[in-house]
């Protein structure tokens, strides 16, 4: 049980990294919760410090949730049910969402999500990103792919088989995801969310 509560932990403080923040920070000077969406993510870090930087910032908010997940998996027991590697990549979600660096401020977890799906279910995780890039594509809303793939998500869990635990976290990511787009579905209704540019390739303020 001690090390079920070290890797939680661990799993919350790598979340809860919030590298947008720090990138903008680095580079401009800025904080990335005042200006754009105020979201501390990938893509308002994007609309400050152009395409390449917002595509680290989500690279790294993918490799923070797979060094979480697999880091639980090295040191939880074998012996010990999926649920409690489920809990624990749950947290690096919840880190991301609400850091304590931040004063529980954070991103909405797409990214994050990303890398937890990628490390337990990889062939989940490539049709979520394929559906998620479809409907970025067709709509040019980062907001709508993300909302859709993450509601996608438990259906593409359960034609994967996976055991109920895995269905159950699978409902718990997609809500979170579109709960944290909240602002965004009611932008989305009102046809003022911001839609992406092409090519994204040296832009900025306009990821």
């Amino acid at each position: 049980m001690l090390n079920f509560l070290i890797v939680i932990l661990i799993s919350y403080l790598l979340g809860a990294i919030p590298f947008a923040y720090i990138m903008t920070r680095l580079l401009t000077g800025k904080d990335v919760r005042e200006h754009g969406s105020g979201n501390v993510g990938a893509t308002n870090a994007g609309r400050l410090l152009g395409f390449k930087y917002g595509f680290l910032v989500a690279l790294l908010d993918v490799l923070k949730a797979i060094l979480a997940v697999s880091i639980a998996r090295s040191l939880l027991s074998p012996e010990l049910a999926r649920y409690y590697l489920l809990i624990a990549a749950s947290f690096v979600i919840i880190g991301h969402n609400w850091s304590v660096f931040l004063r529980f401020m954070g991103g909405k977890g797409v990214a994050t999500t990303c890398g937890v799906i990628f490390t337990l279910f990889p062939l989940g995780f490539i049709i979520f990103f394929i559906i998620w890039l479809i409907v970025l594509l067709l709509s040019r809303y980062v907001s709508l792919a993300s909302i859709i793939s993450g509601a996608c998500l438990p259906l593409i869990i359960y034609f994967l088989k996976g055991d109920i635990y895995d269905l159950i976290f699978a409902l718990i990511f997609a809500l979170l995801i579109i709960l944290r787009h909240r602002t965004n579905i009611i932008r989305l209704l009102n046809k003022t969310e911001d839609k992406i540019r092409w090519p994204l390739i040296n832009r900025k303020g306009d990821l």
